[in-house]
């Protein structure tokens, strides 16, 4: 395991029950759901001119470098859509779709791993 995706990994755990906790508290979304996206996204950003100074410097991903790269911009682009959608339906249940985006986003840095890497952690 990377220390990235480590990292990773404890942003994504903590943004999912941060919103969780949330959907249980409040009727409308909280300021620390949003952070939590904020958090995620740059997570992202870092993970993103991490890999781009890496190969710039002649490392590849063993995998696909287009399906590496799609993962990331998708990523990238999860939390900006979720943060939106969380503004425009001022529900409980924004809390609740804002968690899912560190579930989502843990599975698509464990499948950057794994095209990096090669193999699965």
């Amino acid at each position: 395991m990377t220390v990235m995706f480590i990292i990773g990994t404890a942003i994504c755990v903590l943004s999912t029950l941060i919103c969780w906790t949330m959907t249980a508290l409040r009727d409308h979304p909280a300021d620390s759901s949003i952070l939590s996206l904020a958090a995620i996204e740059l997570y992202l950003i870092i993970y993103g001119i991490y890999a781009g100074v890496r190969q710039a410097a002649g490392a590849a991903v063993v995998g696909e470098a287009w399906e590496f790269w799609g993962y990331i911009l998708t990523a990238l682009l999860l939390p900006v859509g979720v943060f939106v959608w969380a503004v425009i339906d001022k529900t409980r249940w924004s809390n609740l779709v804002m968690s899912f985006v560190g579930l989502v986003v843990f599975v698509m840095i464990y499948r950057l791993e794994e095209i990096w890497w090669g193999s699965a952690l």
